[in-house]
């Protein structure tokens, strides 16, 4: 692991390059103390890894490679995040504060998923081909059609902390899949893992300039996106930066594909066994510390389960173990910054401040001094209007609601900017039945069943625009060209 933190670089057109930028600390968030310096990409940098990506694209190895075999080196890729299971959940526990108990799933299983599904697709191609026949048409005179999908061109693949290498899998696996070359943009907060990836990429023996990464400071991102090299943008984050990118890649018309936010409803239904749902609910918005843009953190309860639901909720978080992500019983790690853990806590300040209460949680763990740690917190006493129950804090906060009747649960759900994810409890057909009135990218019915490849991830609203992962989010990465020809 030590090996891994001290090679944290720039990889440009096949090679390691050390930074020219400022130095970027990597702090531990379960210590505060720092991991590594790293300096950032400079323009330089920038610039010679936004060319390397556009020849490779337009005349490079990369261009020339069959399908089949974009689909082999990601299957080979696969197979060293496997290999180096163990390495990168310790770099993600150090680095991002993730419980080694989840880590392995988040960092390495769901990429693993994602980069065979997408290996299979590069070989199949789209649901229609790469190349689909139309039927003959004899107006005005007989001809014949036929659409070609290509891929899209350079993409810029801009990730988040929280799941660096999961969302690399998304956006490079689709991206690749299909033929386009990558840049790769990291957040500052997961430097060290991130290069650990490419250094697999590297090893699985992708063309020169298939794969680029550099990082660094907000201008990094912006060169990266106003760049006349990149054809499409693919981001990962807030809605307030999500909106920069689309304002940045405007005057150059590009296309854009965003994951952004989510402040997701957990609807019970009357008659849900809240034995099962309290717990399974409790963990969706704590797990990672809540700092997942899917967690389902609005809990709308019927009334005369209200009581009961906040009793076991507050029993429940009270057996949570928060602390170092390196032992096996820890559920939840640190928050990423001090500074995140300032701004949740003013979240929870302003909500008291305005009446709410808080009946577990809410302050900092006793004994875990050093550290961004923040307990799992369950605050009630709000309206559905109320700022803690429209924002998204990216952390182990849970608002829980009642509501009087199905329309108003309904109301309730939607009456909100996001519309990214959302689950409900009760008997399936009922589940359903509801769930199919709730404006979301995503309804788990009783706690879904995990991530699978094959569907898309994403939402309308602030939640984003275009989908991630499976057939949908595949196509986001071709162009269609029609081509027709007189009989």
């Amino acid at each position: 692991m030590t090996t891994v933190i001290s090679q944290a670089e720039n990889y440009v057109d096949g090679r390691w390059i050390t930074g020219d930028g400022e130095s970027i600390a990597s702090i531990n968030p379960s210590t505060g103390r720092q991991l590594a310096l790293t300096p950032a990409s400079a323009p330089a940098q920038v610039a010679a890894a936004l060319t390397a990506a556009r020849h490779a694209f337009d005349e490079g190895e990369w261009s020339r490679l069959a399908p089949a075999d974009r689909g082999a080196l990601l299957n080979r890729l696969a197979v060293l995040l496997e290999e180096h299971r163990d390495e990168l959940v310790e770099l993600a526990a150090v680095e991002l504060g993730t419980p080694i108990g989840s880590g392995p799933t988040q960092h390495v299983d769901l990429p693993v998923k994602y980069f065979r599904w997408f290996a299979t697709a590069a070989a199949n191609g789209p649901r229609d081909g790469y190349e689909q026949p139309l039927p003959l048409d004899h107006d005005p005179i007989s001809n014949s059609s036929m659409l070609l999908r290509e891929p899209a061109g350079v993409v810029a693949a801009i990730v988040a902390y929280n799941a660096p290498i999961t969302m690399s899998a998304l956006k490079l696996g689709g991206a690749l899949a299909a033929g386009c070359s990558t840049v790769l943009v990291t957040s500052p907060k997961a430097i060290l893992l991130t290069s650990a990836f490419v250094r697999l990429v590297e090893e699985a023996g992708f063309p020169r300039g298939a794969v680029n990464l550099v990082f660094g400071p907000p201008e990094v991102t912006r060169l990266v996106v106003q760049a006349p090299e990149v054809d499409m943008v693919s981001f990962t984050g807030s809605p307030s930066v999500g909106s920069i990118i689309l304002t940045l890649a405007a005057p150059t018309l590009k296309k854009v594909v965003l994951e952004l936010g989510g402040k997701s409803p957990n609807i019970v239904l009357p008659g849900t066994d809240l034995s099962r749902a309290v717990p399974a609910s409790a963990l969706r918005f704590t797990r990672n510390s809540g700092q997942a843009c899917g967690a389902t953190t609005r809990t709308l309860v019927p009334q005369a389960d209200f009581d009961e639901y906040v009793e076991r909720s507050v029993e429940f978080l009270r057996s949570l173990t928060v602390g170092d992500p390196m032992s096996p019983d820890t559920v939840l790690g640190p928050l990423i910054t001090a500074e995140h853990r300032v701004d949740v806590e003013g979240f929870l300040a302003r909500a008291r401040a305005a009446g709410a209460q808080i009946p577990v949680g809410g302050g900092r763990p006793a004994g875990l001094d050093e550290g961004f740690f923040l307990e799992p917190t369950l605050v009630t006493g709000v309206p559905n209007e109320a700022e803690i129950a429209q924002e998204e804090l990216f952390a182990p906060v849970g608002v829980v609601m009642p509501y009087t009747g199905l329309d108003e649960a309904v109301r309730m759900a939607n009456d909100v900017k996001y519309a990214l994810n959302a689950n409900v409890w009760g008997p399936t057909a009922e589940a359903i039945a509801f769930g199919r009135r709730v404006r979301s990218g995503t309804v788990t019915i009783n706690g879904g069943a995990g991530m699978r490849a094959d569907a898309p991830w994403g939402g309308p609203g602030f939640s984003g625009i275009g989908r991630e992962g499976g057939e949908e989010g595949f196509r986001e990465f071709f162009e269609v060209k029609h081509m027709q020809w007189p009989l």
